[in-house]
């Protein structure tokens, strides 16, 4: 099978290599799949740019979707031929979906409805598992209100979708015009541009009562604005940063009562993986999900889809391996 891998940290256009190899066979538990499409998120090159790889090689992304070919014992046979959308796939393994093939435990390999894209199935995994845990991890949010952060990008997109499925009233805040209608379309009710004058006291009319749990991409950055509405007792939960050590404000959380959680999404739970892919899969099969602007490499371009994630291209970014 063809594959894109690296044997050491770096940029994406010095380490990744197009290579031929063998490919794997499913373990028992395990699901072998045709990737039709690969899915690039910023997990995705960061791993690849992080020192103290453990293995001799790595082909990186975490996500896809693809078709069924094989199955290792203890996998119903009747599974080959499901189309499914993939996660994890790079998460303690060495073959990610960047190759032709990859193997993953069956629980990984999700069905994907018919009516549903190989490209939207692509672009599922971690940031629909990672907007469902930062907004159902207290529990139910009908009739509160959620601020979602960055609503523009792959997280905030689905957090927007999924919390106005499940009855919230959100509001987004976003950098550009463009991705205000991103996020309005997502479901929105209020979209602000956080770099227009009079940003704060706008966000503060749209949220006169306050917010209850915010979901938030850069906490050191957004945590001034977040905390302007947040009610007594609310939650913050922050699955990015750009700073490594931002400053907390301890004591006005302390007197406020308010959580700041964070959250990695490979350190959920089984339960709340198992919650996220259910709620996903109902929201699939009802519609209510869409899609990002999409941008699409080939295998051979695998760097050029790092570095566009890297750089922060506005949309989806995708590798077709082809029929």
């Amino acid at each position: 099978m063809r594959a894109v891998r690296y044997e050491g940290p770096g940029a994406a256009g010095d380490v990744l290599r197009l290579v031929e190899m063998e490919t794997p066979a499913p373990a028992p538990g395990e699901v072998l799949v045709r990737v039709r499409f690969s899915g690039v998120n910023p997990t995705d090159w960061k791993s690849r740019t992080r020192v103290g790889m453990v293995v001799p090689w790595q082909i990186p992304n975490q996500d896809g979707a693809g078709t069924i070919v094989g199955v290792g014992a203890g996998v119903d046979p009747a599974r080959v031929g499901q189309r499914v959308w993939l996660f994890h796939c790079a998460s303690g393994r060495q073959y990610g979906t960047a190759a032709d093939f990859t193997c993953v435990p069956e629980g990984q390999a999700v069905p994907l409805p018919d009516s549903i894209s190989m490209q939207q199935g692509a672009g599922l995994g971690i940031p629909y598992i990672t907007a469902h845990g930062c907004l159902f991890a207290g529990g139910d949010i009908s009739g509160s209100t959620i601020l979602v952060t960055g609503g523009a990008g792959a997280v905030g997109h689905a957090a927007i979708e999924l919390a106005h499925r499940a009855g919230a009233r959100v509001i987004a805040t976003v950098s550009s015009p463009e991705k205000a209608a991103i996020a309005s379309a997502a479901g929105a009710d209020v979209v602000l541009n956080y770099r227009v004058p009079g940003f704060l006291d706008d966000l503060r009319a749209a949220a006169p009562h306050g917010v209850d749990r915010v979901v938030d991409v850069a906490i050191g950055a957004n945590l001034v604005a977040s905390l302007s509405v947040l009610r007594p007792h609310g939650v913050i939960v922050s699955y990015a940063t750009e700073e490594s050590d931002p400053t907390i404000p301890v004591r006005q959380l302390m007197t406020g009562n308010v959580t700041l959680a964070f959250v990695v999404v490979y350190g959920f739970t089984p339960q709340a993986i198992g919650a996220a892919v259910g709620d996903i899969s109902a929201a699939l099969a009802e519609g209510s999900l869409g899609r990002l602007p999409e941008h699409l490499y080939s295998l051979e371009d695998t760097a050029s889809a790092h570095d566009a994630v890297e750089a922060g291209a506005l949309g989806k970014v995708l590798i077709d391996l082809g029929e």
